[in-house]
């Protein structure tokens, strides 16, 4: 991470960005519990919800990743920074494993196409808050101004 800048001014925007990302999954997680509430945990059925396909078991995940998201942006303190870069490949790789098992019997989390993108873009937008949310010291700052001076 020696590339990422630190004490970047649009900082609390990129956490912000971060903690509304943690929102819509805890959004979309309880509205996909209220839809498959009662269902199968894993069900491959028609249940949708905000157009993306969903069962008990994502929407469990969706609301778990948001909580973690939500708290590790109120924490700060490069917290979540570590939180959203992590979760952001996180993101980007359920995506893409949906997207390999979109119509097949493997297709546990019962993903769409439009739940994999929708995965993918959110997991694509973490890692920019990841990268740009780093705060520092003012040593650091300089250190790293100085460094791409050099370069």
């Amino acid at each position: 991470m020696a590339h990422n800048p630190v004490n970047h001014p649009a900082r609390p925007i990129y956490r912000a960005i971060g903690g509304l990302i943690g929102l819509y999954l805890v959004a979309f997680g309880v509205l996909g519990f209220v839809q498959a509430g009662g269902g199968e945990f894993f069900a491959q059925d028609d249940s949708s919800v905000l157009g993306q396909g969903t069962n008990l078991g994502y929407s469990v995940i969706s609301a778990g990743l948001g909580i973690v998201i939500l708290l590790a942006t109120l924490a700060g303190r490069n917290v979540d920074v570590l939180v959203d870069t992590w979760l952001g490949y996180g993101l980007m790789a359920l995506g893409l494993a949906g997207l390999a098992v979109l119509r097949t019997d493997a297709n546990y989390l019962n993903f769409t196409l439009a739940t994999a993108i929708v995965t993918m873009v959110l997991g694509q937008v973490l890692l920019l808050c990841g990268m740009y949310g780093k705060v520092g010291s003012e040593e650091e700052a300089k250190a790293f101004q100085d460094a791409r001076l050099v370069l």
